[in-house]
């Protein structure tokens, strides 16, 4: 298949590294997925959002792309960092007093509900990790077999020293991570680093399984193992996450998937940066977030997001506010205006303007760029037709649906009255007054630009 090169920045040897799927022209994507326990935030989409440009613009470039997302509905513990805490699924079904499939199965479908309002396409299949769980005791038994894993009491650990590569994804050594652990290291552990894969379920859990060392439930890592491995075999092209996944998460699944393939299991790891909040990161568990409703319930285009996520390189720290957001939840009324009344005139792809965009795409994905191109393109002297015909053809990737009419925007206290004395100004040839006029809705925001028909409001 004769298919564009297409440049990938590789966290695991961090450079840019030419993508070379296992099948030709067809690239397969495994994405961590939601905890769902909660609702997820925007700071969450935004790490969804990375595997959603990938594909868009792998498809722009003439590839296929099958994604796989997770859904974690067991395991994860409220201290993943340190291996220790209470699952986060059972505390949220302890709070709501529901059953932890109720929890499960509501927050899944918020989920989806969210993305769908970001315009994040659906993966070709969301697994859930209960529904893994043996395909999870037989890697943990290999494991065991094999030397890499230990159990202690009901609890089967990771030997982190069996896998001497430990740590090159996220440069982290053992004395590293002796100096970063908290508080007392579990006694049951050979090395405080050593990660759970099978935990004992202690009294009253209600998220229990049998295995050969007893009742219990997986840990966390072990799932994105099973998973992927289980959908897409021992070999498949990227794996996508946020920037919050390296470690301990990703960190330990390659010992564990390379320990039971023996081989390199991903041809490439991508992160995608946090999003900030007041210079902290936006968390759950900090509770300074927002989710994505919240903010169409302030009056902003959930789009708006996503097209100010467009301004950041994918593996940057993006700073949130609603001051950003509203600036481009303007830009985006604007351009959808621009694009309908561009699309009024017949017109085609500008080839010259498409194959810049096309690089950028194929650099690392550096959308900061190609909206840059889009900005250029607007300003540019290509005919009416044919800068609608390529901003259509773009937003493929760009995903902000900018063939939609620009929304009617309520405007603020007084200004329908300043309008009308302005038009009665100008229809006197008051053209002082009218100026006057045109200065005070500007310092209401709103924008008044005269035309052979009349006044009309800028978005």
């Amino acid at each position: 298949m004769n298919t564009a090169t297409v440049r990938l920045y590789n966290t695991f040897t961090r450079r840019k590294e030419d993508l070379r799927p296992l099948d030709d022209g067809v690239v397969r994507i495994y994405s961590c997925g939601p905890t769902v326990y909660r609702f997820a935030h925007v700071g969450n989409l935004r790490t969804f959002m990375l595997p959603d440009l990938l594909r868009r613009s792998l498809d722009y470039l003439g590839y296929r792309s099958e994604q796989v997302m997770n859904i974690t509905d067991v395991g994860h513990l409220t201290d993943d960092a340190f291996d220790r805490g209470e699952d986060k699924m059972l505390v949220a079904a302890r709070l709501e007093k529901k059953a932890p499939e109720e929890i499960a199965a509501a927050y899944t479908e918020a989920f989806l509900d969210d993305i769908g309002k970001v315009n994040i396409r659906p993966a070709a299949q969301y697994p859930r990790a209960t529904a893994y769980v043996p395909r999870m005791i037989e890697l943990i038994q290999q494991l065991v077999a094999n030397g890499h894993a230990y159990e202690v009491g009901g609890n089967v650990y990771y030997d982190i020293a069996s896998f001497p590569a430990y740590g090159r994804l996220s440069r982290n050594t053992t004395d590293k991570l002796m100096a970063g652990a908290r508080g007392e290291p579990d006694p049951r552990k050979r090395h405080p680093g050593d990660f759970t894969l099978w935990k004992a379920a202690g009294q009253h859990r209600t998220q229990v399984w049998d295995s050969p060392w007893g009742p219990g439930f997986p840990g966390w890592h072990i799932e994105c193992s099973a998973m992927s491995m289980s959908i897409f075999g021992d070999r498949f092209d990227i794996h996508t996450g946020g920037a919050d996944n390296v470690f301990p998460h990703h960190e330990a699944e390659i010992a564990q998937s390379e320990a039971i393939a023996g081989h390199r299991v991903v041809s490439l790891w991508m992160h995608g940066g946090l999003l900030m909040l007041s210079g902290t990161r936006m968390a759950k568990s900090a509770g300074n977030f927002f989710r994505i409703t919240e903010l169409e319930e302030q009056g902003f285009d959930p789009l708006a997001f996503r097209y100010l996520a467009l301004q950041a390189k994918y593996r940057a720290p993006l700073n949130f506010g609603t001051e950003g957001l509203a600036g481009a939840d303007r830009a985006l009324d604007q351009l959808r205006e621009k694009v309908a009344q561009w699309s009024r005139q017949a017109g085609s792809i500008d080839e010259s303007w498409d194959s810049r965009f096309r690089a950028v795409l194929a650099d690392d994905l550096d959308l900061p760029v190609a909206m840059a191109l889009v900005a250029d393109l607007v300003r540019s002297d290509v005919t009416p037709g044919a800068k609608a015909a390529t901003l259509i053809a773009w937003d493929r990737v760009l995903g902000l649906d900018l063939n939609r009419a620009a929304r009617e925007r309520p405007l603020p206290a007084g200004a329908s009255a300043l309008l009308a004395a302005r038009q009665k100004a100008r229809d006197a040839r008051d053209f002082a007054r009218s100026d006057e006029l045109r200065d005070q809705l500007a310092s209401l925001g709103v924008t008044v630009i005269d035309t052979a028909e009349g006044q009309r409001i800028k978005p």
